[in-house]
């Protein structure tokens, strides 16, 4: 899966003044008298107004102890062991890649199935820091994703009328962070007319041209309201009708932002708060196909796929690694670290049952915005994805970090 700042130094305000009492108008050559104390004789002056500064925006990541992490001590690391070896193979060549090098050298070395072993090595060579909102807050949402399984063919037809697409010929993309490096991780999508970059199409633009958006078409899907969950999950596999599976992966976006349709659902009163979920939004689509185009291109994002090898591991996540059920997390990179073990305690969907475990931060996503907000990978298939949808839970996020690499 995938996903202009500017920084703004706001200035104290003492407004004082009376209403309705103009300041005296000084000639031009006149210098200006000595200033006496604000409205000394004015009954009706209201008090002085303050306005109160706004205070710069918290830092992302702050020092915090390793007892400050609700669960630590009970998690079962051996079984997040294996997602932090893969992020160690994509973390090599990453910013700080020799402090990453050390610690995963001395992880090869572990018997991963001693968990005390393990949490000393974690203790030893790392410090955790408290991830928090730019407004200071420290929790957040966290939401669930997972990988879809939708039936499909190599023709279209009546029974599978929605094309997946491949990238479009015409789609430009510019990499900011190349021109400006203030702007790592964003990138500008668009198309040329003449000489100027313009917009890309939206979802509906897509929709209506019927096939004649250049890009080629990977297959046709069965159902439109699940191959838009595979859109918004960024990966998943197709069942052909011989059976074979065919796995399909994020290949790029149209540039539009993404729009909650369970959000507009809620606005319009079509579906309750509890019931917009995964499985309320198709439930809403099956029982009013005559609106469900509107719904869906109401969402301008359109992503794009390419055909990804098969095999039993999970899909491959923004690190370039594959994702572990579980224990990947998907993040917002301008907060989070790709690649960085991040201790998550929340609950799990819909309950007040704790969830509290060693995740790694190893894709990211086009709705995970804001340092405290991540998306729990459940895996593969229907149960995952029963997970996935009643997932949007409270929660509190810890970076863990080699010593060597604590934030400026």
């Amino acid at each position: 899966m995938q996903k202009l700042h500017a920084a703004a130094v706001l200035g104290i305000l003492l407004l004082t003044g009376c209403a309705g009492v103009p300041p005296a108008s000084v000639p031009a050559q006149t210098p200006a008298p000595a200033l006496a104390a604000p409205c000394p004789a004015c009954p009706a002056c209201p008090p002085a107004t303050v306005v109160t500064p706004s205070l710069p925006p918290a830092k992302p990541l702050q020092p915090a102890a390793w007892q400050d992490m609700e669960g630590w001590a009970d998690d079962d690391l051996a079984a997040a062991w294996p997602a932090f070896l893969q992020s160690c193979r994509g973390l090599a060549g990453r910013p700080q890649g020799a402090a990453w090098k050390r610690v995963c050298a001395q992880a090869k070395k572990l018997d991963s199935s001693q968990a005390g072993v393990l949490r000393s090595f974690f203790e030893a060579n790392f410090r955790p820091y408290a991830v928090v909102a730019a407004d200071g807050n420290s929790a957040g949402l966290i939401t669930g994703y997972y990988e879809p399984l939708l039936k499909g063919s190599r023709q279209g037809g009546r029974s599978y009328p929605t094309p997946v697409l491949g990238v479009p010929d015409d789609l430009v993309t510019v990499d900011l962070g190349e021109l400006y490096p203030d702007l790592k991780h964003l990138r500008l999508r668009g198309r040329l007319v003449g000489k100027k970059v313009v917009p890309y199409y939206s979802r509906g633009e897509i929709t209506a041209q019927d096939g004649k958006v250049p890009a080629r078409t990977l297959l046709w899907v069965e159902d439109p309201v699940e191959f838009f969950f595979l859109q918004v999950q960024g990966s998943g596999r197709v069942r052909l009708p011989d059976g074979s599976l065919v796995r399909l992966a994020y290949a790029d976006q149209n540039g539009h932002p993404y729009h909650s349709i369970g959000r507009l659902l809620i606005e319009r009163g079509e579906l309750k708060l509890e019931d917009a979920s995964m499985q309320g939004i198709q439930a809403w689509g099956r029982a009013n196909p005559a609106r469900l185009a509107d719904l869906l291109n109401a969402n301008p994002s359109y992503v794009f796929f390419r055909e990804a090898p098969s095999s039993n591991d999970g899909p491959t996540g923004s690190l370039g690694v594959p994702l572990v059920a579980g224990r990947s997390l998907a993040v917002d990179p301008r907060a989070i670290p790709l690649g960085a073990p991040v201790f998550l305690s929340t609950t799990r969907p819909n309950s007040a049952q704790p969830l509290n475990r060693l995740m790694l931060a190893q894709d990211t996503g086009g709705a995970i915005k804001g340092a405290v907000r991540a998306d729990f990978f459940w895996g593969f298939g229907k149960e995952a994805g029963e997970q996935a949808g009643r997932m949007r839970q409270t929660g509190r996020l810890w970076v863990l970090l080699p010593a060597e690499a604590a934030p400026k």
